[in-house]
């Protein structure tokens, strides 16, 4: 879905990535000592003018079960004798793997946190100007009671920046542990190394190396899992809103965008679509790195292997997500005047709630609440409006002024704390 991300997660990206481990892992044992002055830059020369062979190094992944080893064995060919030995030296093809996939991630979720800075800037604005527009709070897809345009944009937006505060506290950690992940042969020095390598990759430096310690990995899931959640609940929300016979708003217009291949009067939803599409391709790679979590003994089988495409895949999909969600949020074709109708559509109707308190009193908690709603259902049925059904109920008249009945039947009169629940958003999605 992202053009973008693509680019940056393709089989290239990844050698790339790959190659930089490498280099920073012979730079750093080159300040230790441990590699011969000159050898990471004389490494260096001789990569970055040979052309690594991507179809060769895919065929061998067959073969050893993961990308490292074959990439490990292409690179190694292109350097001369007297550097062979100091390639990928005290490193396990883990390492690499999973160390290039951090560094391909990074910059990936640095596109995330602009993306939902937009969608956030966006939302602030639609709250501004909504704050005040009544509309009908629906619950179990039923018309319920009024609430506000904006407290509902407010409730998308906090459910982005809450993804994006957890996206933003990550650590993508550097991978170093060796053959089985107790850096043999190096003693400490392996440690030292590991600490120095994810200060020069720019990574986390962790605790130890966590091979089979996939803790990493599940937090990185789960906040893209939650990332996938806030944009499925905008995007459902907008589509439902988006329906004919409710109309409250519609997708930005683009030339081309939510054509019908056969009826041409229609204007479809399609980057909620889109959004949702990719939000359950996030749901079902969680499944799969949720599974992997547990991993045997001091390298997984199978499970390891199980996490690369659906981590790259996830975080692309994501990517693509806000994408359409931060276009939709900035274009959002809003309709009060929809609203205003679809509040009137029972008649008033959807005031019997209030006007059952107006009326106990008067009447007995019982007796409101039959009252108030033998007339919703009568105004609904009839056409005439709520209030005028109730001033027509002797049992009303005696007790309840006219005033009182139009007052509890005015939606724009019954929206609870929606405007403080907007600007108390407001307070937080800024700090």
């Amino acid at each position: 879905m992202s053009q973008t991300g693509l680019g940056a997660c393709d089989e290239r990206a990844l050698l790339d990535a790959m190659v930089a481990f490498e280099l920073a892992l012979a730079e750093v044992q080159e300040q230790s000592g441990d590699v011969p002055p000159g050898a990471s830059s004389e490494m260096r020369a001789w990569l970055a003018k040979a052309e690594l062979p991507v179809a060769s190094i895919s065929e061998g992944v067959m073969q050893g079960g993961n990308v490292a080893i074959p990439f490990v064995k292409a690179a190694r060919a292109v350097l001369p004798e007297s550097l062979k030995r100091y390639w990928h030296q005290g490193a396990t093809s883990q390492d690499v793997v999973d160390s290039a996939l951090m560094l391909v991630i990074k910059p990936r979720l640095e596109a995330l946190d602009a993306l939902l800075l937009r969608c956030r800037a966006a939302a602030i604005a639609l709250m501004d100007e909504y704050a005040q527009t009544p509309m009908v709070g629906r619950t179990l897809m039923q018309q319920a009671l009024p609430i506000t345009f904006g407290v509902k944009v407010a409730h998308w937006a906090i459910g982005l920046e809450q993804a994006r505060r957890r996206l933003s506290e990550l650590e993508l950690p550097v991978q170093f542990g060796g053959a089985v992940g107790v850096h043999s042969g190096w003693d400490t020095q392996g440690l030292d190394w590991m600490d120095a390598l994810a200060k020069r990759l720019g990574l986390a430096t962790p605790v130890l190396p966590w091979h089979t310690d996939r803790q990493p990995i599940q937090a990185l899931s789960a906040a893209l899992s939650q990332t996938a959640g806030a944009l499925d609940k905008l995007a459902l929300d907008i589509s439902l809103l988006t329906q004919t016979e409710v109309g409250e708003v519609a997708e930005p217009a683009a030339p081309g965008m939510g054509e019908s291949s056969s009826m041409p009067h229609k204007r479809n939803p399609v980057r909620c679509a889109l959004i949702r599409g990719a939000a359950r391709q996030v749901y079902g790679h969680a499944s799969v790195l949720i599974n992997a979590n547990a991993q045997p003994l001091e390298r997984g089988l199978g499970e390891w292997h199980a996490e690369w495409a659906p981590l790259v895949e996830s975080v692309l999909f994501v990517e693509g997500a806000l994408e359409q969600a931060a276009t939709l949020l900035e274009g959002l074709n809003v309709y009060p005047e929809a609203m205003q109708r679809n509040l009137a559509a029972t008649g008033g109707g959807i005031m019997a709630e209030p006007v059952a308190r107006l009326l106990a009193p008067v009447l007995g908690q019982d007796g409101a609440k039959r009252v108030a709603a033998e007339a919703a259902e009568s105004a609904r049925r009839t056409g005439q409006p709520y209030a005028e059904v109730l001033a027509d109920d002797p049992e009303v008249a005696q007790g309840v002024s006219k005033d009182e009945l139009r007052k509890a039947c005015d939606p724009a009169l019954y929206l609870g704390s929606s405007s403080a629940q907007v600007a108390r958003a407001k307070k937080w999605l800024s700090n």
